[in-house]
């Protein structure tokens, strides 16, 4: 259950402007203002607005004055969302904030405003009223839309840098870039506020009460970044969150960083529940991580840029075979349990693929219009051809064939997947065996994409994605996950992360951009393509 506050134009109550140093007193008016009227309100009231003379309305036909401008709302207690709505169809997707469940909370000013790195920096500290839109292609007619609070060091901050123990854990599967981002929280906390205790919490979720911790500082983490892996160790499932929290409690720790994908979120989403009913200070903020790109609302995860580097390797590879060999076929899988975004991006990079199979998009093998056809005439024009296939594509037809379906699953409740490129492998061969020789080369590059460090790229976004949380937890943010939202960092409610995955959409440009340059078919049947040309794609996505 949440209120609203609607937005209008005056400027009138902001906090102070990043632009100047504020005093004590200032800021301390603004808090006790606003810390006045929305708790006391909200505690009755499901609903607030402002009319056009400022005045605030609630359900009940009372009103209340408001000579100024409300920038922030409060969430009834153990609201599952913060919602802002505003003119146009303005929404914001607040997260939780410390001031929600301990409003006399202490704040203190920020360090950095003293730090000798930034004090050339103009308007360092990020404006209260900033936020960033979902969707950044609009029309004149079009709402504002969804909005998540931009990311960044604040004026005020809730943690005395002497108080602080702040952990870090790794879950899940590798990627590139877990290094990087352990590196940077520790360097954030230590550079930029000044905080000393910092404890790595050593093989995931279940490190947390059964396995001793890993003391960080700046000398420990100086150049892991250059290895693959975690330093902290990870494993899948272990998730009991009565006793991660009985031990963070017992240990004292007050500041939680839980690097992981979509399971891991979940899991972080947990935690802050039962710390919160609880009534612990204790802030977590989740860093998202997927090599497979397939988090929902953000531009990309870290790691994803570097699989797509390596991927070509394996491609240029299975090039080289292919084009040595009469009717040569190089074959690569790459990741993608649901979402080929790998594949998809690493064909569109390499341009020496044929043909990408991604589980987005449904293919057949026999008949016309069907893989094998394809083969058959790629073979003959060029002599030789290249696949990649993401590691779910085509489980329908391997389950079909094979006459069984799995159920089985990982620790992280991941379905356990069947080798497609093993099988595919063996059905290309034997379908051609009687009608050409045919030399077929099959890599699968997987893990040691998944081992490598971070490239150049994925290093800056690992860097501000650490540098990120560790703002919004000082400043006295709570319950979210950092994400690059179209080219800008934010704070996202975990809900939002954990509610769907992130696919390639097939009705989308960047789809048909790699059809145009692979110049393979849609392997859609006509029942198929009839039903996709019935779908209507999310604003900006393109319809078939």
């Amino acid at each position: 259950m949440t209120f609203s506050v609607i937005f209008h134009c005056m400027d009138l109550f902001r906090f102070p402007s990043s632009s100047r140093r504020s005093t004590q007193s200032e800021t301390d008016h603004h808090h006790h203002q606003l810390g006045f009227l929305i708790p006391r309100i909200s505690r009755k009231y499901r609903s607030l607005s402002f009319d056009s003379g400022l005045r605030l309305i609630v359900s009940d036909n009372q009103s209340f004055e408001s000579p100024k401008r409300l920038v922030m709302s409060s969430s009834v207690p153990n609201s599952d969302r913060k919602i802002v709505t505003g003119p146009a169809g303005y929404i914001l997707e607040d997260v939780p904030h410390f001031s929600d469940d301990f409003p006399d909370h202490p704040t203190y000013p920020n360090p950095l405003q003293d730090n000798a790195a930034y004090s050339v920096v103009k308007q360092y500290f990020v404006d209260e009223d900033d936020t960033v839109p979902q969707k950044i292609v609009v029309h004149p007619d079009s709402p504002r839309g969804t909005h998540f609070r931009r990311a960044g060091p604040r004026q005020r901050v809730y943690f005395e840098s002497d108080d602080v123990l702040a952990c870090i854990v790794t879950c899940g599967g590798l990627c590139p870039g877990l290094n990087t981002v352990i590196r940077e929280i520790v360097c954030g906390l230590s550079y930029m506020y000044g905080v000393k205790r910092i404890l790595g919490i050593d093989g995931g979720y279940r490190g947390f009460y059964a396995r001793n911790t890993i003391h960080l500082d700046l000398k420990t983490v100086n150049d892991i970044h250059r290895s693959g892996g975690t330093i902290l160790g990870t494993s899948r499932g272990g998730h009991n969150t009565t006793k991660i929290v009985d031990s963070i409690q017992d240990r004292g720790i007050n500041q939680v960083y839980i690097i992981g994908g979509d399971g891991s979120q979940k899991g972080a989403a947990a935690i802050f529940e039962e710390i919160r009913k609880r009534k612990l200070k204790v802030a977590v903020a989740g860093i998202p991580k997927t090599i497979d790109n397939d988090i929902p609302i953000i531009d990309r995860s870290f790691g994803f840029d570097t699989a797509v580097e390596e991927a070509q390797r394996a491609i240029n590879a299975a090039h080289v075979e292919a084009t040595s060999f009469e009717n040569g076929i190089g074959l690569v899988k790459l990741m993608g349990r649901y979402s080929g975004f790998i594949a998809m991006h690493a064909t569109l990079a390499s341009r020496d693929v044929d043909c990408c199979l991604i589980p987005e998009s449904p293919f057949f093998l026999e008949g016309s219009g069907g893989l094998f056809e394809f083969i058959d005439k790629r073979l003959k024009e060029s002599g030789h051809m290249v696949i990649v296939i993401a590691e779910g594509a085509g489980q329908d037809l391997l389950s079909e064939s094979m006459k069984e379906s799995t159920t089985l699953k990982d620790a992280s409740g991941n379905k356990l997947l069947q080798d497609i490129g093993l099988w595919i492998s063996q059905r290309i061969k034997d379908h051609f065996a009687k009608k050409m020789t045919l030399t077929l080369k099959y890599i699968d590059p997987t893990y040691m994409i998944r081992a490598v460090p971070s490239n150049a790229s994925d290093n800056v976004c690992c860097t501000l994605l650490a540098q990120s949380a560790v703002h919004g937890v000082m400043a006295g943010y709570n319950g979210f996950t950092v994400g690059l939202v179209n080219g800008r960092h934010t704070y996202i409610p975990f809900n939002r992360i954990t509610e769907k995955q992130n696919k390639v959409v097939i009705t989308d440009r960047m789809w048909a951009r790699l059809l145009s340059s692979t110049n393979q078919p849609s392997f859609m049947k006509q029942a198929d393509k009839i039903h996709s040309n019935q779908l209507v794609g999310e604003p900006g996505t393109m319809k078939w």
